[in-house]
């Protein structure tokens, strides 16, 4: 099966060359490989060695979250399969991940899908990097019995809002007190219960 000796001689040039961690996020200060950095490292090795991936997106999830300053956060997780296709007999293997992003625009959802398509290159042509990538056993974090949040003073406290801007105010105040998606939830509820009686009050004028 060629495409699986394909994958082999892919992984055996980026061992040698890698990806370096040249980008940095300004925000937080850690560096990291930009999708355009495994896009410009891997497309003349798969050129050379006939294998093409073709993505499918499968699976999306999308939550509504509020901002520190009121306006929109989209939070975006996909399940993505990539097929790794011989162009020498057609043999392909599929390979699947996970991205996450978040936008306040449009771009969620393709930030998802570069994030997906990123770890499914690395992990799959096992391409080295000169920094530590993110280990899940570098942290550890205590399991504790979770206690059920109580958010009902707050949704009182946004059914109490007079005014879109208060009422974005006091659910990114609850959210960051909470983490409960449930505040998202009740939010979005209530904006859209208020936009309705705003419009039957407009047409009874």
């Amino acid at each position: 099966m060629e495409v699986y000796k394909a994958i082999a001689a892919v992984a055996g040039e980026m061992a040698h060359a890698g990806i370096s961690k040249a980008k940095e996020n300004k925000m937080q200060g850690f560096k990291f490989r930009g999708i355009d950095d495994v896009y410009n490292a891997l497309a003349p090795v798969l050129a050379r060695h006939q294998l093409v991936i073709l993505p499918r997106c499968v699976e999306r999830d999308v939550v509504e979250r509020v901002t520190a300053k009121g306006g929109n956060l989209f939070y975006v997780t996909v399940r993505a399969e990539f097929d790794f296709v011989s162009a020498v007999d057609g043999t392909k293997h599929t390979v699947a991940t996970y991205g996450e992003a978040m936008d306040s625009g449009d771009k969620a959802t393709n930030k998802a899908m570069s994030a997906a398509f990123k770890y499914a290159a690395f992990q799959s042509f096992c391409i080295p990097t000169e920094e530590t990538a993110i280990d899940a056993d570098a942290v550890t974090h205590p399991a504790t019995t979770a206690k059920p949040v109580d958010i009902e003073p707050w949704i009182a406290k946004m059914l109490a809002a007079t005014s879109s801007k208060e009422l974005n105010k006091v659910a990114q105040e609850a959210w960051d007190a909470t983490q409960d998606e449930r505040i998202t939830t009740e939010h979005s509820r209530i904006l859209a219960e208020r936009k309705a009686a705003a419009k039957q009050l407009a047409e009874q004028a």
